[in-house]
């Protein structure tokens, strides 16, 4: 009666529970929440930007937090809604922007450093250009600029490096070393694809203590000194904080009362400045002194520098005797800007101050708000689908267990959505993989509990006490296996790249949700139904009968060297593809750009590859996606090629505009620098994953438990990768996922197995090991097989009906199920028998049973007595000795001995090795 009651109080907290979750999903109740969607699939803005330090500047943490700060602040004075800005790894900010419309206004402002620099112009310039008599002097390029200088870098150690084409155009730089510019990306592919750099290149430095800086073009208000306003123009500054040059930055600026304005004289936009005390003393000291050279020289210019780049360069009128002091008022203004906005921008930055280092673009992938609503219908369909033959299967398979595991799966779908809007977790492409993945944990949960309830019923228990035993034995099973999923969820968050990790705490929550439900909603529901008289059927749960088809009760362990042989030749075969195919990497490992664009019409993709060859991009990779109409014609195409600056992506999406009609849809850039450190990132994951693994399973069962294991797990990674080559599929961070989550779920049948193998070991104390491991695979071939299928279903459906990211998860996730369901049986369990068969003890009872045999007639008979062992749960022996008169004479163990010999052939381990 307690028992129930306590059953009547669970069902009624669930129900409960299930009416908040109701006023959370239902619109228009008081605490309705709406799920916060990703950029993926919602369209927006996502950037891994990598801090640069200066020369001599060691990068610490404080430094990322104030960027992060810095970066903030500048996103909410743009108004973007729930932005996302975080940290990854030791120099990266991770930065998601959904739902923005103006993403290289965005980007521009989000990652301007915003050194402001103001300098005394004329005493600041240094080498070509100030000329004797004290003139400025522009040059058109920095190739011409510092060609004049290479003599003044040999004394004191240079500020920057340049390496220059054969047109003198800059092809890669400024970087602080020789060394830092040589290491580019970009410079590594040239000397690749030559084999040296060419001799036509030019490697220039900047001189010791000086800069470049740029000012123009069409930069008139601004007047860039002596200079054309039609082309960029270049000094060289001296750069000397020691003696004090430039002679103010951004430090001396009040950021509170920096802000656009209107210049009331010409209409033209302008920013105001506000020093502090310290830099209006210091800019009236300098505005002072250029009045007083400029009644010598002619008019003075006090150079306004953001980002080594001249915004504004006021003179000082020596006519105007006001100024002989210098101008007071601890105020200035940037004038000469080309539109509001500009100003506008340009104060924003301003106002959140400088960063600490300088930042580069590692990743950027842009989506529509077209292609994210796109993304999530097909995940909600897959998500949909999955669910739906997952609970067909159930009802197929179990009957009545079946709805109960189905009522079951949907209290933990409602759950899981609860728990998203409780913590408000992003939803993301990959998260939503995750969820799909998750379905099939819920439903592995009650197939092993289902599956201990039927074999208690076919040992003669009543429903009631096998509902009692099935869950008792089934919780240690549920445990291990959901914890060891929940190590490599955590482990993928950690390591992971920013897109991953959606994926990796949707299967951390999924599994944890799933944990409580199987235990404790359909627990309840079993409970209360055990109670009434027609339950109390066999049959009416599908548990008639034996419980493995005879076809299933092979001898596994004497086949093991053929199995052992079967993935030798895997293996191999995968091995030998990788060595000469190798892996068809995607940019997120090799770097690079891809473009995402639909067209209004299908075309035929050698149509659009001639096109994009004719555009200039000869060579780069141009696949159909999406549906195929008539043999090679699409709507949806991909581009991959080499990395792009941000001009030549906007020239090439108007390019493809004009040339096919196309409409991009994304843009995704990628840095070679930040695909190995995926790459990195990801061995890691894999290495200390399987350290956490092994750290549990030696303390849930033994060390020599884990052993195997780890080999089972290294095999099904090994043949993932291996399928992979041999298929030439794209290896993407979306694959790194699903071989990091194979990881953790291959490992699941493997539990199932080793917890039976355990429980046997106490049941059966006069077996071999080998027969103790056939014994409990027979026990569980169908659990394993069972919950394969089910994880197999939902995977299928991703396979099916996601889109293009989805199906590339699922194909490794297919890949690696199948390959851990063969390993579970065929490679965990024999190489677990060889191991301890070298106990004394087994080796002991192993040389018995082929001297002697154990009395089994067939696999039949050794499983029954299994069977029968464990359903009369005899209390623990005492060590009693028998008494003499029951013990066998020596004629009875001679004639024993004989009769096991003449049917020693019938045993499954009747041949003695």
């Amino acid at each position: 009666m307690a028992e129930r009651r306590s059953h009547l109080i669970l069902v009624g907290l669930i129900l409960a529970a299930l009416v908040g979750v109701a006023l959370l999903a239902v619109p228009g109740s008081p605490a309705h929440k709406k799920p916060t969607l990703g950029l993926d699939l919602q369209g927006g803005l996502e950037v891994v930007l990598r801090a640069q330090p200066p020369k001599n500047h060691k990068l610490t943490s404080s430094d990322l937090d104030r960027s992060v700060t810095v970066m903030r602040n500048r996103i909410d004075k743009l108004g973007v809604s729930e932005p996302i800005v975080t940290k990854q790894g030791k120099d990266e900010i991770v930065i998601e922007l959904a739902g923005v419309h103006n993403i290289n206004d965005a980007i521009n402002i989000i990652g301007k450093t915003a050194q402001l620099e103001l300098y005394d112009l004329e005493t600041s310039l240094t080498g070509p250009s100030i000329s004797a008599t004290g003139v400025p002097q522009a040059r058109p390029s920095i190739y011409s600029l510092l060609a004049s200088v290479q003599s003044l870098t040999k004394t004191g150690e240079p500020s920057a490096w340049y390496l220059f084409d054969a047109k003198k155009k800059v092809f890669a730089g400024p970087r602080p070393t020789k060394a830092q510019l040589l290491a580019l990306p970009k410079v590594k592919a040239l000397q690749k694809r030559l084999g040296k750099i060419p001799k036509s290149f030019k490697v220039f430095a900047v001189p010791h203590n000086t800069v470049v800086i740029s000012c123009g073009p069409n930069n008139k208000e601004s007047g860039c000194p002596n200079a054309s306003g039609v082309v960029p123009n270049f000094y060289l500054f001296k750069h000397d904080l020691s003696q004090h040059v430039p002679q103010l930055t951004g430090q001396d600026l009040k950021l509170s009362g920096t802000r656009a304005d209107i210049d009331p004289d010409t209409g033209q936009p302008e920013v105001l400045m506000h020093f502090t005390g310290k830099g209006g003393r210091e800019f009236q000291k300098v505005t002072a002194a250029e009045w007083q050279r400029g009644k010598l020289k002619g008019p003075q210019h006090f150079a306004i520098v953001l980002d080594r780049q001249i915004k504004s360069s006021p003179q000082i009128d020596p006519n105007d005797s006001s100024l002989s002091n210098g101008i007071g008022g601890g105020s200035a203004r940037i004038t000469g800007l080309g539109s509001g906005n500009e100003a506008k921008n340009l104060a924003l930055v301003l106002q959140t101050g400088a960063l600490p280092v300088s930042f580069n673009i590692a990743e950027r992938t842009d989506v529509s708000a077209t292609l994210g609503k796109d993304s999530l219908n097909q995940a909600k369909r897959a998500a949909l689908y999955g669910l739906l033959v997952v609970a067909v299967f159930l009802l197929l398979l179990y009957r009545f267990l079946g709805l109960v595991a189905v009522i079951g799966l949907a209290i933990y779908a409602a759950f899981l959505y609860a728990a998203i809007l409780v913590f408000n977790v992003t939803l993301t492409l990959p998260g939503f993989a995750g969820l799909i993945l998750t379905i099939g944990v819920a439903a592995d949960a009650n197939v092993v509990v289902f599956e201990r309830i039927k074999e208690e019923v076919r040992a003669g228990k009543s429903v009631r006490a096998a509902v009692n035993a099935g869950y008792a034995k089934g919780f240690h099973t549920i445990l291990d296996a959901n914890v060891v999923t929940a190590i490599t969820a955590m482990v993928l968050f950690a390591v992971a790249s920013a897109g991953v990790k959606g994926f990796a705490l949707m299967l951390l929550i999924g599994t944890v949700i799933s944990l409580i439900t199987a235990v404790a909603a359909t627990r309840a529901m079993l409970g209360l139904l055990a109670g009434f008289r027609w339950f109390d059927n066999p049959r009416f749960m599908g548990a008639q009968g034996q419980q493995s088809a005879r076809w299933l009760q092979i001898d596994f362990m004497r086949r093991r060297y053929l199995w052992f042989a079967l993935s030798g030749v895997i293996v191999v075969v995968g091995a030998a593809s990788l060595a000469t195919r190798g892996l068809n990497l995607g940019i997120d490992f090799k770097g690079g750009t891809q473009v995402t664009f639909k067209t209004p019409k299908p075309q035929p993709i050698g149509d659009v590859r001639s096109q994009v060859a004719a555009i200039g991009k000869a060579g780069s990779i141009v696949q159909g996606t999406g549906k195929r109409y008539g043999s090679e014609s699409y709507k949806g195409f991909q581009i991959r090629m080499r990395s792009l600056t941000r001009s030549e992506q906007a020239k090439l999406t108007s390019d493809l505009q004009d040339k096919v009609g196309a409409s991009a849809e994304g843009l995704k850039n990628v840095s070679a620098s930040f695909g190995r450190q995926i790459a990195r990132s990801a061995v890691i994951a894999i290495i200390f994953s399987l350290f956490l693994v092994v750290l549990y399973i030696a303390v849930r069962f033994d060390l020599k438990f884990a052993v195997p294991v780890i080999l089972a797990m290294i095999h099904d990674v090994v043949v993932c990768v291996g399928v992979y080559s041999l298929t030439g599929r794209e290896v993407s961070t979306s694959t790194v996922a699903a071989v990091l989550t194979v990881l953790g779920y291959s490992i699941y049948d493997t539990i199932i197995i080793f917890d039976r193998i355990r429980e046997n070991i106490g049941i059966m104390r006069r077996h071999s090991f080998a027969t103790i491991a056939n014994t409990s695979l027979w026990e569980t071939i169908r659990r394993s097989l069972a919950t394969t299928f089910i994880t197999l279903l939902p995977v299928g459906a991703l396979l099916a009906f996601g889109g293009a990211t989805l199906k590339d998860f699922a194909f490794a996730l297919l890949v690696g199920i199948l390959s851990g369901a063969y390993s579970s049986i065929f490679i965990a369990a024999p190489l677990l028998t060889i191991w301890k068969e070298r106990e004394p003890e087994y080796a002991g009872r192993r040389r018995a049973e082929v001297a002697f045999g154990d009395g089994a007639a067939s696999a039949e008979a050794v499983l029954e007595e299994a069977e029968a062992a464990a359903a009369a749960e005899p209390a623990p022996e005492l060590l009693v000795p028998e008494p003499a008169a029951d013990r066998p004479t020596a004629a009875s163990r001679d004639a024993k001995r004989e009769r096991r010999r003449q049917r020693r052939r019938a045993r499954p381990h009747g041949r003695a090795r």
